[in-house]
């Protein structure tokens, strides 16, 4: 039996932003159970710069890929519009990206490529059964634990009641680029027929990227009937080289956060924080983590200090569904569209 002060269990931006602040006399051990890299474009969005600007870290360059675009394709597949809008996106690689923000842990951290299957409340903390990659399983015994394993978090089903959230199933895939392929883009896709979510496509280096959010009925084939009408906008993908798939969250009320109690905490998508009208929860992850950090640091009762200091977070993120319908209603975003509005003009 192994003892840590704290397990968290995940090593994505909010497993890493917590372990990187976590106070440095805690003993931490991190679950990296990762087993397939999760459907993400890699495009770092404004909010997420800015949470890493207060690390005072820099960007390695090999963590970035090619191409850096400054601009969206807006693709309403309904009506055919297309609109081009200024976005400051940083186009990265995010199992680079994730393997670096893990790498700023600290001493006092311990890394293990293993999930989390078992875990009960004993006396003074608790005790969990961790399965290692080569199968291997070990015990923990932790005073506390850190929930940062996403959307579908374990940790959350196992302590907490069910949060009442929308949920989408995100599928991804990467496709060789050839001679056929058009140049480079962003885009961000509409198509009510197929899902009441958004799709994306993004390009890196060698490799063009098609995803999106679906419903979970039908979720693969409404995934294949999207990307088959892709080909009417220039987008002709066949024979991919990989897939991915993973659930996401997109909060709709109070309800939708869970941020832990007695001895269990949620971090980033785990506790609901990721935005209802883009889907980015980057920043949300690394801004949710150090909170909790904070938390922990001032001592008494973290758990309300915690909830208390997300609460401007919370509120951000269900201010984004004042944002949906112009997005996600067909005929208001058939009207911002057609207007022009804040839209870039091809020279």
């Amino acid at each position: 039996m192994e003892n840590y002060d704290l397990l968290v269990c995940g090593a994505g931006p909010a497993g890493s932003a917590f372990a990187m602040t976590a106070e440095k006399s805690n003993s931490i051990l991190v679950l990296d159970g990762a087993v397939n890299p999760k459907p993400c474009g890699g495009l770092l969005a404004p909010d997420a710069q800015k949470a890493l600007a207060g690390f005072e870290l820099t960007l390695p360059k090999d963590i970035l890929v090619n191409p850096q675009i400054f601009s969206v394709r807006t693709i309403d597949m309904k009506t055919g519009n297309v609109r081009r809008y200024q976005r400051m996106y940083i186009n990265v690689d995010r199992e680079k990206f994730d393997a670096w923000m893990l790498s700023q842990a600290g001493g006092n951290v311990d890394i293990k490529k293993a999930r989390l299957v078992a875990c009960k409340k004993v006396e003074g903390g608790f005790e969990s059964q961790c399965k290692g990659a080569d199968g291997e399983i070990f015990s923990v015994r932790s005073k506390n634990i850190v929930g940062a394993d996403g959307a579908n978090s374990f940790v959350r089903r196992t302590f907490m009641p069910e949060i009442k959230t929308r949920r989408y199933v995100a599928i991804q895939q990467w496709f060789n680029i050839d001679e056929n392929t058009p140049d480079p883009f962003y885009s961000c896709i509409f198509d009510p027929d197929s899902s009441r979510c958004c799709s994306w496509s993004i390009y890196k280096d060698n490799y063009v990227i098609f995803g999106g959010a679906f419903e979970p009925e039908n979720c693969r084939e409404r995934f294949e009937t999207q990307k088959a009408k892709l080909k009417d906008f220039g987008l002709n993908l066949k024979d991919p080289v990989k897939t991915e798939g993973c659930m996401v969250l997109r909060p709709v009320s109070p309800a939708s956060f869970c941020t832990g109690k007695d001895g269990v905490f949620l971090v980033g998508e785990a506790a609901g924080f990721i935005s209802p009208s883009s889907l980015e929860g980057i920043s949300s992850a690394i801004n949710s983590a150090v909170a909790l950090s904070d938390a922990m640091r001032k001592g008494g009762n973290v758990e309300k200090t915690y909830k208390a200091a997300t609460t401007g977070l919370r509120i951000k993120l269900l201010a984004k569904n004042l944002k949906c319908p112009f997005m996600y209603n067909p005929l208001l975003r058939s009207i911002v569209m057609r207007s022009g509005i804040s839209s870039i003009k091809l020279k």
